[in-house]
C-alpha cells in the first residue's frame, strides 16, 4: 500500500477536544508520521499538520478503502480510517460540497443521536462526522470519522468545500486509490490528473491554469520529476536530474526562506519524523546547485519562489503509472523566517 507524503509541514498543538455530551470515537491523536495506511487499525488516522493560507482544501473518501484522504493546494495533509453505509443505507458517490457545519448536531432522523463535527453533504442527512469505527461499513449513510480527527477537519474546513466520494467500479482508480498528489480539481470536484511527459517533452508549464494564489512543490528522486502546483492544481512539472553524485535519499521538506543576491531562493530545512535534528538549518549553496532542471523552467518558476513555499522531496514513485508501496507522511516545525 501507498505510505502518504505530505508537503504541508505545519505541527499542530495537541488540543483537547470541546466538551460536550456526546461519546468519543477512535484514537485520541494521530499515528506516526510514518505510519502505512493499510496499517491502520479501525480509528486510527494520521494528521500531518494544516495551515489554511497555503491553499484549497479538497476531501477524497474512498469506500472501497474505508479512509478519507485530505488535500491541502494539491498535496496530502491527512489520512483516516472511516465507516460508510451499512447495505441498505449505502453511502452515495459523486461530487459533494460542505453544505452546513454543526460542532454539536444531534440527529433528526436517528433518535437524537450525537453527530459531533458535523460536515453536511446532502440535504437528506449524509454528512462527514465523528461516529463508531467497527472496522467495516455501519453507518446509515454518512461517513463517521474518528472524533479528534473529525475536530481537525472541522476546524480546517470552510463552507463550499469539495467533498468527492469514490467506489470501485464506479469511479476511476486515481479516485479509488488516491495517493501523494491530489487527483481532483478542489474547485470542482473534477478528476484532474495532467497527462505524462512525452518522451520529447523536458518540462510542461501551464501557469494560465490557475494564476493566482500560493504555491507548493514535489520533487521524486525516484520518477525524476518536479511538479508544482498553485491554488491546488497543478501548473507545471519537469524532468529532473543531480550533478555531483547520485540523487538524494530520504524523504526531506524545505522551505524558501528568503533570496540570493541575485534573485534565486534560499531554502531552509524543516524538521520531518527521523530527521529532526535537520529543523532550521540552512540548505548550502552546492546542495541547491546539485539539482539540474531545464533551464526555460527554471526561468518560469524562480519569481514564483517567495518565502513560506514549501517543497517535499521524496525518493519514492508519485507519478499515477508507478506509484510505489510506501510514501511518508511529514508532520514538523515550520522554522521563524
Amino acid at each position: 500500500m501507498i505510505r502518504i507524503a505530505l508537503a504541508l509541514v505545519f505541527s499542530l498543538a495537541a488540543l483537547p477536544i470541546s466538551a460536550f455530551a456526546a461519546p468519543s470515537w477512535g484514537a485520541k491523536s494521530s499515528s506516526p508520521a510514518g505510519a502505512l495506511p493499510a496499517t491502520l487499525r479501525p480509528g486510527e488516522w494520521v494528521w500531518g499538520g494544516d495551515a489554511k493560507e497555503m491553499g484549497p482544501m479538497a476531501v477524497v473518501v474512498s469506500l472501497t478503502e474505508q479512509r478519507a484522504y485530505v488535500y491541502r493546494n494539491g498535496l496530502l495533509i491527512a489520512v483516516s480510517t472511516i465507516s460508510s453505509g451499512k447495505p441498505g443505507h449505502e453511502t452515495p458517490t459523486g461530487v459533494f460540497t460542505i453544505l452546513q457545519k454543526d460542532k454539536n448536531h444531534h440527529s433528526s432522523k436517528y433518535n437524537d443521536a450525537p453527530m459531533p463535527y458535523q460536515e453536511r453533504l446532502t440535504w437528506d442527512g449524509v454528512a462527514l462526522h465523528a461516529g463508531g469505527l467497527p472496522g467495516y461499513p455501519e453507518s446509515h449513510g454518512c461517513v463517521h470519522l474518528p472524533t479528534e480527527f473529525a475536530r481537525l477537519l472541522f476546524d480546517a474546513t470552510t463552507m463550499g468545500m469539495v467533498v468527492v466520494i469514490a467506489k470501485e467500479g464506479l469511479a476511476p482508480e486515481d479516485l479509488v486509490h488516491p495517493t501523494v498528489a491530489s487527483p481532483i480539481d478542489p474547485r470542482s470536484g473534477a478528476e484532474d490528473l495532467a497527462p505524462l511527459l512525452s518522451p520529447q517533452e523536458q518540462f510542461r508549464w501551464e501557469p494560465q491554469k490557475s494564476p493566482v494564489g500560493p504555491l507548493s512543490m514535489v520533487m521524486s528522486t525516484a520518477d525524476r520529476r518536479l511538479f508544482v502546483f498553485r491554488n491546488g492544481i497543478e501548473i507545471g512539472r519537469a524532468r529532473v536530474d543531480f550533478r555531483n553524485g547520485p540523487a538524494p535519499q530520504g524523504t526531506h521538506a524545505y522551505l524558501v526562506s528568503g533570496a540570493t543576491p541575485d534573485g534565486g531562493p534560499t531554502w531552509r530545512r524543516i524538521g520531518i519524523p527521523g530527521h529532526e535534528d535537520e529543523a532550521g538549518q540552512n540548505v548550502a549553496a552546492q546542495d541547491v546547485a546539485r539539482v539540474v532542471v531545464p533551464s526555460a523552467f527554471r526561468t518560469a518558476v524562480t519569481p514564483l519562489l517567495q518565502p513560506g513555499v514549501v517543497l517535499l522531496q521524496t525518493d519514492l514513485h508519485v507519478l499515477p503509472s508507478t506509484t510505489g508501496p510506501s510514501l511518508q507522511v511529514l508532520n514538523a516545525d515550520v522554522p521563524t523566517l
